[in-house]
């Protein structure tokens, strides 16, 4: 198995750390502020990284954000200029051999502080809070749902944006509060939306896709909102098997889910806290986990 890449360090300014990504400022072709954003082979869960990472992991999602990217420019906005490290200028022959298929050159834009969660299907955290309430983050849904239902009308439950920690859920109104009721609107419609024709499109593939995470930015000069991040990942998103889809229990899945019940699973046994530093994944967990996002990408390309 080849090694995980885990960090970066080149020679370009203003470098910041997420929990998979590293990014550092780039100037484009047209003489604009852009960002070279890396798409590493860590791990997070419970926002938290763990020890080692998956090899290969970022070139795969990397992979799968520019299609979907592709798919919907056109239509949408989006952030993504190149995905050639070698339109990088002034980095090492090494740096750009370590960072083949795993980066996206993107135009700057002004980050929208809100997580945009669409839920199509009642799993997860959604699926708790409706079994205490009856709701999903304050939104109500008919009696008598099970695990793994599909929502007709996806759901639209935004979340903060967090630096540090753990993001938290907030109402719609909430969100109008921290970034302005209109553009509000404007994101969740689309959000909406984006996840409706993605979720059509890889469902005739064989993917249900449960739920999923998005994020806007703001055009330099204007208001208008640009998708940014990643899009449609089986690291932002629940991605099921259709052929296996059974209401009423737990899915299987394309995604990290490997990962998720590996780790729960130590944290019932008391090994792991959910606090950093995060625990070591098994070679096994490893490799199923990158099957299933390879397995994901190859059906979505069919």
């Amino acid at each position: 198995m080849t090694a995980a890449l885990l960090t970066t360090n080149l020679s370009l300014p203003n470098k910041r750390t997420g929990k998979v990504r590293d990014l550092y400022d780039v100037t484009l072709p047209d003489g604009g502020e852009g960002l070279l954003i890396i798409a590493s082979d860590r791990v997070s869960v419970f926002d938290v990284v763990l020890e080692n990472g998956i090899p290969g992991k970022g070139a795969m999602l990397t992979k799968i954000s520019k299609f979907w990217f592709e798919y919907f420019s056109g239509t949408y906005k989006h952030h993504l200029v190149s995905t050639e490290i070698r339109d990088v200028p002034g980095l090492t022959e090494a740096d750009y051999q370590m960072l083949d298929g795993r980066v996206m050159i993107c135009r700057k834009n002004r980050v929208v502080p809100v997580e945009c969660i669409v839920r199509g299907y009642l799993t997860g955290s959604g699926f708790k809070d409706y079994l205490r309430t009856g709701e999903v983050c304050g939104i109500p849904l008919p009696a008598g749902m099970v695990n793994s239902d599909r929502i007709e009308a996806p759901l639209f439950t935004p979340s903060t944006k967090a630096e540090t920690g753990h993001d938290e859920n907030i109402s719609f109104e909430e969100s109008c509060r921290v970034a302005g009721r209109e553009l509000m609107e404007q994101i969740r419609d689309q959000s909406i939306a984006i996840y409706n024709q993605g979720r059509a499109y890889a469902g005739e593939r064989g993917i249900l896709i449960a739920d999923t995470k998005f994020e806007f930015g703001l055009e330099p000069d204007s208001d208008q909102p640009v998708l940014i991040d990643e899009v449609l990942t089986p690291d932002s998103s629940r991605f099921w098997p259709a052929d296996e889809w059974r209401p009423g229990e737990e899915q299987n899945s394309f995604d990290k889910q490997f990962v998720r019940n590996y780790t729960e699973g130590l944290v019932a046994e008391g090994l792991w806290n959910k606090e950093a530093p995060g625990p070591a994944l098994p070679n096994e967990v490893i490799e199923q986990t990158l099957m299933r996002y390879d397995q994901a990408y190859q059906k979505l390309m069919s």
